[in-house]
């Protein structure tokens, strides 16, 4: 009896143990897989990003107006544009991540075609908006010496307004794909080329500031043309590309549908912290705020990158997990991001706290703007903590395609705490600069925490249902064609 006792216990023991084992091995397998897709997804985002920050860089050392300017014109084109572009571009996490993970990969191609339709036709009046960037800056406010030279700026980035439409239509493609060391090659070569253009039309050209905007239309669309080349031609997309069809200009619904409370949720944070910048140029010594502001935006964008890489990883793979029936996998995954998330905050806060006395000469040579940069430091690795948690949580919610709810609590986060008490902080108690970053903070953490609750109450199940739903009704016309 004892001896009995003994071999079913070992026996509990040994299974205990390979359950264990198990799911050692499932964790360490989707550390794997989240990092193979996350590393090169961070490259990418950075080396796009870096473009526009080459493009200020040189400008800075123009002068404190011509930095002004184009950082004024940036976050005026991010607010109007792109930020518009890009969050419409994130339904396809949603429509093609399912799709390829539901192993219906014709859909993929023609969900990014619709897309590149949709956006292209979306960016003709934003360009209408940008040809007229001086007069609505003055309009509101602004100091009339930045607006214009802002206006110059806007009317020279025109053309790149088309091709980052359809750039990150071609990203949203092939991430959803796990196609993702092409896309650093091309950034790569891209951010490279880039420089000596910005380089030769800013101080070669004569062209000044304008040739800093001139180089960022010419580096985004040679980044598409790469990526088009690369999609038309490589073996590895041959399933999902078969060529244009007319089925993209079916269901357009279907797509909008998803895109418009991907693009509110999606601006309305970016267009929270452009906000700030615009209200720095209300302040008092205008130049210097704007400037600092502008440089302090593009500081944590750049960090910002880092869990964006990883949000693109985690909406990838939930929506491949979900798409394929796994639920339980999806789950993991969401696990798996938040443990890399809080350790990328702690160590990139290190960073900045390291650089903060160096950071701003990479701007400007003024001694005023390297010290105020130096004050902002520490705000922004507290504000890129918080904003990297955020990120990852809000890239389940896209690859469950639940972006309605997301654009709720980001309305909620940022216009009814964060931009309040960042205008109580800077204007009525008279921080400045500072204050209005702080505001910001506010609603990150009020962000975050509604994020966190939205994702752990998930059911799994449920949610890889509704995939499957969602993946039959995008090709159900095509069968009734057939």
């Amino acid at each position: 009896m004892d001896q009995l006792l003994i071999k079913k216990t070992a026996s509990s023991n040994n299974d205990e143990k390979d359950v264990v084992i198990r799911n050692q091995a499932e964790i360490g397998e989707e550390v794997k897989k989240q990092v193979w897709l996350a590393g090169p997804l961070i490259c990418v985002s950075l080396l796009q990003s870096c473009l526009q920050l080459i493009s200020v860089m040189f400008v800075g050392h123009l002068g404190e107006l011509a930095l002004s300017g184009a950082s004024m014109a940036t976050s005026f084109a991010t607010v109007t544009g792109f930020s518009l572009l890009m969050g419409m571009s994130c339904a396809l996490d949603t429509f093609c991540g399912q799709s390829y993970g539901a192993k219906q990969y014709h859909m993929v191609g023609i969900h990014m075609q619709r897309a590149m339709f949709v956006l292209s036709l979306v960016s003709i009046p934003l360009a209408g908006i940008w040809a007229n960037t001086g007069i609505i800056l003055k309009a509101l406010g602004q100091d009339p010496s930045i607006s214009k030279e802002a206006g110059l700026y806007a009317h020279y980035m025109i053309p790149s307004l088309f091709a980052y439409g359809l750039l990150h239509c071609h990203v949203r493609f092939l991430q959803t794909q796990n196609i993702v060391f092409p896309m650093m090659v091309s950034s790569g070569i891209t951010t490279l080329l880039h420089v000596f253009v910005c380089w030769t039309l800013v101080f070669k050209s004569g062209l000044g500031s304008r040739g800093a905007a001139l180089a960022n239309s010419i580096s985004y669309w040679i980044n598409v043309v790469l990526l088009a080349l690369y999609v038309k031609f490589s073996s590895s997309c041959a399933r999902t590309w078969t060529g244009f069809s007319v089925e993209a200009l079916r269901n357009i619904p279907i797509f909008i549908r998803l895109a418009v409370p991907s693009a509110v949720m999606v601006c309305l944070e970016m267009w929270s912290f452009e906000m700030i910048v615009l209200l720095s140029g209300l302040l008092p010594n205008p130049q210097l705020e704007t400037s600092v502001l502008s440089i302090s935006l593009n500081t944590t964008a750049n960090f910002w990158m880092i869990p964006f890489g990883l949000s693109a990883s985690v909406s990838t793979r939930v929506a491949n997990e979900l798409g394929a029936g796994h639920p339980q996998a999806a789950r993991l995954a969401v696990y798996v991001v938040f443990s890399l998330a809080l350790t990328e905050g702690i160590l990139v806060g290190m960073v900045i706290l390291m650089i903060r006395n160096v950071w701003g000469y990479a701007y400007s040579n003024e001694v005023e703007v390297v010290k105020y940069v130096a004050v902002m430091m520490p705000i922004l690795a507290i504000s890129n903590f918080f904003d990297g948690l955020m990120t990852v949580l809000s890239g389940v919610v896209r690859g469950c395609g639940r972006q309605k709810i997301g654009a709720y609590i980001n309305l909620g986060s940022y216009y009814i705490v964060g931009i309040p008490c960042a205008v109580l902080f800077a204007f009525v108690l008279h921080t400045g600069g500072k204050g209005l970053w702080v505001g910001i903070i506010c609603g990150l953490i009020l962000q975050g925490f509604l994020f966190f609750v939205v994702v752990a109450r998930i059911k799994w199940n449920e949610e890889a249902m509704k995939a499957k739903v969602r993946v039959c009704d995008s090709i159900i016309p095509i069968d009734l064609i057939s």
